[in-house]
């Protein structure tokens, strides 16, 4: 036989059909068949390692001696732990199958060069592994496993898995840093995946897909534990009748029948000690509206190496998934100085395109900072959603490692249209405690304000989540 990885007809129809498809593979099969005779079969045997959802590899007597090598290569690798983690992304996924097998390229290309080395050597090895297929109980065997030919096997497969396990890992990463799920991915065609993947390989954020990608998985864990209309933080101990908030203690007197009828009375007077909490308002039902600050200084890096603008970025997309869950409008804002803001707009009844989605992530403007252009458009947007749809509540969480003042008039017309809209602000200073003070104007423009220090932390704002 040819093949080391046992294959049915649907398998190797797979296997033509992905071969046809990615011109990386042809090119990479192609290169290696015209100096070797194995290469095309080796490829093959790899990429079903990868893709199979059993993987059977053959008894070394049922090979053919001229593919011993292939055998002992894919027997090393499927025994990899790295390539058991990679098989987590590639099995029944033709497309993450052949990126792995591409991956692998540079340590199959040396493997083979090795064992085609001109002289006696080749020859040697050869009959090498055809006395090993005779004799696959001989320990003693040339080839056989613990022999000195198969350490440089194991050393190359291993390498080979590493390779592949990064590089499916990194773009499990990218794909979900951006929203796609592998049900998705999976329905693309193989070129235009292929093509998907380059682009956001290429793409500004890029270098920090896991951290978006973790700080959306943060926030979904956040939107199942959201509340709304029920109690908040747990600040003491009051008086009332909620059974619901009652302390241990009184349940524990519900247990003496002498004390019943003093608990009955205690609760028709509402004298019953219960759990004080602070409220949290109802969330809104208006646009969530980000507002992200792109001067100059948010290129700033901290913690890790990750910039001002990647984590408020990361926030800003969780905040898009989190207004698309509710089935509420998304509108993204970049600002820097007064006259440049960008406004992109997701509507709740649309689809989020990936094209604007990116277009929002990687635009940066640059400049000095100011708030009054960015929160006036966003108070405009709220203001024509309420005459237009009656909608109000909406919510701006303002990103920002500035604070910049604002003039008394345009105080007096953003209060007005609070009072009138019933909107909330959030602000998220990020890495500037100062402009996180009591007296700041930040601190005055916002209902909640928190500071962001640690830009590798993707906890820091997992209460917005649970509110917004």
């Amino acid at each position: 036989m040819n093949g080391a990885v046992v294959a049915d007809r649907f398998d190797r129809l797979t296997w033509r059909d992905t071969y046809e498809q990615a011109a990386g593979v042809r090119e990479l099969a192609a290169e290696l068949a015209a100096r070797h005779e194995c290469a095309r079969d080796l490829l093959a045997d790899v990429f079903l390692a990868a893709y199979k959802a059993r993987v059977r590899v053959r008894e070394r007597t049922e090979m053919a001696p001229s593919r011993l090598l292939n055998h002992e290569f894919v027997t090393a690798l499927v025994e990899s732990p790295q390539f058991v983690e990679a098989r987590r992304d590639t099995v029944g996924d033709p497309y993450a199958a052949a990126m792995a097998l591409l991956a692998q390229g540079p340590a199959l290309r040396g493997l083979l060069e090795r064992e085609s080395q001109e002289g006696a050597g080749e020859t040697s090895r050869r009959e090498d592994r055809e006395a090993a297929a005779k004799e696959p109980g001989d320990p003693s065997a040339p080839g056989a496993p613990g022999a000195p030919g198969a350490p440089g096997v194991r050393a190359a497969a291993r390498a080979a898995a590493a390779k592949a396990s990064r590089a499916v890992r990194q773009e499990a990463s990218l794909m979900r840093a951006w929203g796609l799920g592998p049900g998705e991915l999976e329905r693309l065609p193989f070129e235009e995946r292929a093509r998907l993947a380059e682009r956001l390989r290429a793409g500004r954020l890029a270098e920090w897909a896991e951290l978006i990608g973790r700080f959306r998985q943060m926030a979904a864990g956040e939107r199942a534990r959201k509340v709304a209309n029920t109690t908040g933080e747990l600040v003491g101990v009051t008086l009332g009748d909620d059974l619901s908030r009652l302390v241990p203690s009184e349940l524990a007197g519900l247990g003496v029948p002498a004390l019943r009828a003093v608990f009955a009375a205690r609760y028709a007077a509402g004298e019953l000690m219960l759990y004080d909490s602070r409220g949290e308002r109802p969330a809104g039902r208006g646009a969530v509206i980000a507002c992200v600050d792109t001067s100059h200084s948010m290129y700033e890096a901290g913690p890790g190496g990750v910039t001002r603008e990647v984590w408020a970025k990361a926030c800003a997309l969780a905040l898009l998934d989190q207004a698309r869950a509710s089935g509420r409008d998304f509108v993204g804002i970049l600002f820097s100085a007064a006259d440049k803001v960008r406004v992109f707009r997701f509507p709740a009844d649309r689809p989020a395109g990936l094209d604007t989605t990116l277009e929002f992530a990687e635009t940066f403007l640059g400049g000095g900072t100011s708030y009054q252009a960015p929160l006036g458009a966003a108070r405009d947007l709220l203001e024509r959603e309420f005459d237009d749809a009656a909608r109000a509540r909406g919510d701006i969480v303002l990103l920002t490692d500035d604070d910049c003042g604002v003039t008394e008039e345009w105080m007096r017309g953003w209060n007005a249209a609070k009072h009138r809209l019933g909107f909330r602000v959030f602000g998220v200073a990020v890495g500037a405690p100062r402009a996180a003070e009591a007296d700041s104007v930040l601190d005055a423009l916002c209902d909640n304000l928190r500071s962001v220090e640690d830009f590798t932390d993707v906890h820091a704002a997992a209460d917005l989540f649970r509110v917004i």
